[in-house]
């Protein structure tokens, strides 16, 4: 018989691969000049992820919006800074080309030597705090909301709430379907927001009715708030949202 933390990380791959499958003939036009998915050409790092690191019951439930270009895209791991994700996180799988790749914005998988700031603050905050992958785990879990990364011609990176109306909705609706079944799973006592997007679409998706809602700064760079010293921003308001971090 299967392990409790074997089913969850195999039921949470289900939803991650049903997800995938429903994002894949949506079409995005101009600006946008390149899509990636992660869960297609980085699937056996995300999957080693979910495997790994899925359980039931933890006290919060984060999430992010989508992939950036250094990070999950090059990992497929949620924040996925390539250093950490393979030294902390102990995740290092081969990872495929994409069908079409933006020449600015190659996918290296884990030879990639660009450092994801995002990504960096994060599990450089769950590393200190924690110690060990299975100590944080134990207590969070880190999703993105939607699973794909959007680059313009000139390789800017083009956010999902910078989408046109009509591409947006259709991207959301099965986004959102996937995190409903997603937190039905992992069964948190919180699902926090990290950013305002994320907190937006938890909060629609969720209600009143589901788990307990709340937000944390996002740790982007473009945040002048958050290149402040963005892991005790995050503790305080952590804290203030009742999560023990102690």
């Amino acid at each position: 018989m299967r392990s409790a933390l074997e089913s969850v990380g195999s039921s949470a791959i289900d939803i991650s691969r049903e997800l995938s499958d429903a994002v894949g003939p949506l079409n995005f036009d101009s600006p946008v000049d390149v899509v990636y998915n992660p869960l297609v050409h980085a699937r056996r790092a995300h999957e080693a992820y979910l495997e790994r690191y899925a359980r039931s019951g933890v006290d919060a439930f984060l999430l992010g919006m989508n992939p950036g270009p250094w990070g999950m895209v090059q990992t497929g791991v949620p924040f996925g800074e390539v250093q950490l994700t393979r030294d902390f996180l102990g995740i290092e799988e081969p990872v495929d080309k994409p069908a079409i790749e933006h020449p600015k914005r190659p996918v290296l998988g884990f030879e990639c030597a660009r450092r994801e700031v995002s990504g960096r603050r994060v599990w450089s905050w769950a590393k200190e705090r924690f110690g060990t992958p299975d100590a944080f785990f134990d207590r969070f879990f880190v999703w993105n909301h939607c699973p794909l990364a959007f680059l313009e011609d000139s390789g800017r990176n083009r956010t999902p709430d910078k989408l046109p109306a009509s591409e947006r909705e259709q991207l959301m609706d099965v986004c959102d379907q996937a995190l409903a079944r997603m937190v039905e799973l992992i069964a948190p006592k919180m699902v926090i927001g990290v950013g305002a997007f994320a907190f937006k679409r938890a909060r629609l998706v969720f209600g009143d009715d589901g788990p307990e809602l709340g937000t944390i700064l996002h740790p982007s760079p473009a945040s002048p708030a958050a290149n402040r010293g963005w892991a005790p921003q995050a503790e305080k308001q952590l804290r203030s949202l009742g999560i023990d971090l102690s």
